[in-house]
């Protein structure tokens, strides 16, 4: 006779849940020193859940827990449809491709829930079982979960890595009163390797599975402001996240994992057109991109990465559209194009340089100023002008 674990291991596969572990509901204590320094060194997104002892202590926010399952959904590394070649086009990291990956796990995690609850022996005991689930947007930290709960190891990036899929995983977790056999944690299995750290085009990765995240591409792609100047060359074309250190990881070699539907890319979506970036609508930009988990922040910080990258790819055929964006409301939008302007034009400035010195008589944002004063320098000054 199967226990409830092994029912609830058996059932998870059929509902497309590609790993899955349990672990006690002890305390992560071992992370409060870190993620304190962490936090002091000013390394933190800001983004993470902001009370440290309710991202180690479960019974913080779980009266009596007992476990934690923990559960990871491999998705696709590369797209089967061809992408086209017409124009110049942005790209969105890999793990917001498809439906957003929030969605797609809750999804899994009740239905999961659903099935326990129907393995309770009387209704007395479906009363008492108790679950919160969680994702990323949770209080735990999900690398820490799966790896006690023996899905894989926290490599030196600070993803989790598993045997079968490598990091290409999303990861979430149930924390509940009942009482599971734990599984045991994996051991880190890097090595000397530090193809990752090497691989960092801004040196975000510490070298001990932990980042400076202000330093990550990923977060830069993110933040609603100007993007400092020392990280806009770096990230290319891409205008959500970044997937280097993962691609670069010996452990993701040939991984490319096409389970479920959802997660499928399409390239209009996730390889976007950047020049009609630069005037979508809000209804437009809701239907194209509403879906992805990169659209979390809102339409203004990829029309700002949209700028960047055109500006990256040598897009002077977007000229005349980006110069459109020198009129718009927000400032950061208004700075972006800006610089844009300055890289595209570094050989012939003429066409714009009156335009941009017009527009320095009329500007009051401070940040947008600063770019106006930078970008003419840079156009005037045969000394600024370096690739």
């Amino acid at each position: 006779m199967l226990t409830l674990k092994e029912k609830i291991i058996a059932e998870s596969k059929k509902i497309g849940i590609d790993k899955i572990g349990f672990t006690t509901a002890e305390p992560f204590d071992y992370l409060k020193d870190s993620l304190i320094e962490q936090r002091e060194a000013g390394h933190t997104s800001g983004f993470e859940h902001q009370v440290i002892d309710e991202r180690i202590y479960p019974e913080k926010t779980f009266e009596n827990p007992k476990s934690i399952i923990a559960i990871a959904l491999a998705y696709p590394t590369r797209i089967h449809e061809e992408v086209p070649r017409d124009e110049k086009r942005g790209q969105f990291a890999r793990a917001s491709w498809g439906i957003d990956y929030h969605n797609i796990l809750k999804d899994r995690l009740e239905r999961l829930i659903d099935f326990i609850q129907t393995e309770a022996t009387s209704e007395q005991e479906a009363e008492q079982w108790r679950f919160a689930p969680q994702v990323d947007t949770g209080e735990l930290v999900d690398v820490a979960v799966a790896q006690r709960a023996g899905l894989g190891f926290i490599g030196k990036n600070g993803l989790l890595i598993t045997e079968e899929y490598g990091s290409f995983v999303y990861l979430g977790e149930i924390i509940t009163n009942i009482q599971f056999e734990p599984d045991k944690p994996v051991p880190n299995g890097c090595g000397d390797c530090t193809r990752c750290i090497t691989g960092c085009p801004t040196g975000a990765l510490l070298g001990d599975g932990r980042m400076n995240a202000k330093k990550c591409l990923s977060y830069q792609t993110q933040t609603k402001g100007m993007m400092p100047k020392e990280y806009r060359r770096k990230i290319r074309n891409t205008i959500y996240g970044c997937d280097i250190c993962q691609l670069v990881c010996p452990y993701n070699k040939g991984k490319d994992f096409h389970f479920h539907q959802e997660m499928e890319p399409k390239p209009d979506e996730v390889f976007p057109k950047l020049v009609p970036m630069l005037s979508i609508s809000n209804k437009e930009f809701k239907a194209q991109f509403g879906h992805l988990a990169g659209s979390w922040r809102g339409k203004k910080p990829l029309q700002r990465n949209a700028l960047i990258a055109l500006a990256n790819l040598g897009g002077r055929e977007a000229l005349p559209d980006i110069a459109k964006c020198l009129d718009d409301q927000r400032p950061v939008i208004r700075g972006t194009a800006v610089w844009a302007i300055g890289q595209l034009t570094k050989r012939n400035p003429e066409q714009y340089l009156e335009r941009l010195q017009a527009m320095q008589e009329k500007e009051t944002d401070e940040d947008v100023l600063l770019e106006l004063e930078e970008t003419i320098t840079f156009l005037t000054d045969p000394t600024k002008k370096k690739a």
